[in-house]
């Protein structure tokens, strides 16, 4: 291990090793610095995403997804599947086996470019100084021409629910359960409580969500977030908005949870919750005094736009400067960091970065909401399709949902777009791609997809936006 570096990244998450591949590959000396460990203690890279996130979770939502429609949905397709079992282990152990494969791939991608793996934690105590104290061995204090910050977030956590490890979990906690609850209930409704519900609810749990807001997701399109709603209720998720959590009484085998519904006080009994609040920058000892980096008023480092923090030679990227704490976003601003480095000019189109929820059915936007333009005084037309129309979502037997594209009433670019069915995870990078480019409504619609296809709706809904889709109804004219 040497001592000094080009530059130390602090963080293996997504913005950070993304970070440091990209500076190795131009040329710098590079560390990168993490202290996440596995349950066994083990130091792995990847960060929250990778290890207790988006990978795991997604694997959990894929084998639910299949056990709910084997118990639900295959006789229709003709076949018979007979007495139906979870074997929850198993389940368990093929997601921890594709997390290892992917974090060991970052491993693998470190050796390859050069980047010095420092497994362990670190502190920041100046410009150019970084005290390192290792998993195993003894502290030294490293140096580097350049430190960037990619340190992520932790769940948020509830005064009120302290984390047990067994009757009150975070996100982290309830993708390990190793057996289904009977009473599951989770705290927050937002897109990491309705995945999760989403999972232990297709494996037969009784899920309850419990949200303080009086909307659902309100971060997403109105049009979309209500029909989801209906979806997640449609598939037995009891959802209440409006609860706000005032007390949590942890027994030794039920959690009992109380709440105020309006004028209402309530409670409800679980065998275990989910504290899914939300997350908050991951800063606690990353920091010495003597640093003097400034934070925001929620604990953010504060950066200027080209990632630079009040301290000199220090920049900061991912979660840790805040909104919108997705993991592809963090990736691009830590390869913007690291090129900026080297002299380039990159740029993050924060603009065209899309939101995607993993639920069934999924839901994802990009660009302006309907809200935001008519807050914003700009004249917009919509096309809305739903997915109901489409030959491959029925083939599927997956209809519910629509496509709705919005585009400037004048010049018809492209504003926006927001989407609840299948597969819109992949279906709204489209529209990803046609905004970087300013594209017109009018030129998706002159662009030949794919028959029978789901992107075929992206389309439907680019003619609706003249008001002549080809395989569904027009609306009335507008006046």
């Amino acid at each position: 291990m040497s001592d000094h570096y080009d530059v130390i990244v602090i963080g293996a998450g997504p913005a950070g090793y993304s970070c440091a591949i990209r500076a190795a590959q131009l040329g710098l000396s590079t560390a990168c610095v993490d202290k996440w460990q596995d349950g066994e203690g083990k130091s792995s890279l990847g960060g929250t995403c990778l290890n207790a996130g988006c990978i795991p979770s997604k694997a959990l939502l894929e084998s639910s997804e299949l056990f709910e429609l084997a118990g639900s949905e295959f006789a229709s397709h003709g076949i018979q599947v007979g007495q139906l079992s979870l074997d929850l282990a198993t389940m368990q152990k093929r997601k921890a086996g594709i997390v290892s494969e992917l974090t060991g791939g970052i491993g693998g991608l470190f050796k390859a470019n050069g980047v010095a793996w420092l497994a362990g934690e670190a502190e920041v105590q100046g410009t150019g100084r970084v005290h390192f104290e290792p998993s195993n061995g003894e502290a030294t204090d490293l140096t580097a021409d350049n430190i960037v910050i990619a340190a992520g977030s932790e769940p948020t956590k509830l005064d009120i629910a302290p984390l047990d490890g067994d009757r009150v979990l975070d996100s982290r906690g309830a993708l390990e359960m190793t057996e289904v609850p009977d009473r599951l209930g989770v705290i927050g409704a937002g897109y990491i409580g309705v995945e999760l519900g989403s999972v232990w609810s297709r494996l037969g749990a009784d899920v309850t969500l419990l949200e303080a807001l009086d909307d659902f997701m309100p971060i997403a399109d109105r049009g979309v977030a209500n029909e989801g709603l209906k979806q997640f209720k449609s598939q037995g998720l009891d959802i209440q908005l409006g609860a706000r959590v005032t007390s949590v009484d942890v027994g030794s085998s039920e959690v009992e949870v109380t709440y105020q519904s309006g004028n209402e006080t309530k409670s409800q009994t679980f065998d275990r919750i989910v504290i899914a609040v939300g997350r908050r920058p991951h800063t606690a000892n990353l920091l010495a005094d003597s640093a003097q980096i400034t934070l925001d008023d929620r604990g953010f480092i504060d950066v200027s736009d080209d990632f630079r923090t009040s301290l000199p030679g220090v920049y900061a990227v991912g979660d840790v400067i805040g909104s919108p704490m997705l993991a592809h976003k963090g990736m691009e601003e830590g390869v913007a960091a690291a090129e900026q480095l080297t002299g380039q000019l990159p740029h993050v189109s924060y603009r065209t970065i899309p939101s995607v929820v993993y639920t069934e059915p999924e839901m994802a936007w990009v660009g302006d909401s309907e809200a935001d333009l008519k807050a914003g005084g700009i004249a917009y037309r919509s096309g809305q399709i739903p997915f109901a129309a489409n030959g491959r979502a029925k083939a599927l037997g997956n209809q519910a949902g629509f496509v709705k594209i919005l585009a400037h009433a004048e010049t018809d670019e492209v504003l926006g777009a927001h989407m609840i069915g299948p597969n819109v995870s992949e279906l709204v990078q489209e529209i990803v791609v046609a905004m970087e480019y300013r594209a017109a409504s009018e030129d998706i619609a002159r662009i030949v997809h794919g028959h029978p296809t789901l992107g075929e709706t992206v389309h439907e809904a680019a003619l609706a936006v003249d008001d002549r889709p080809i395989h569904f109804p027009p609306p009335k004219k507008r006046g």
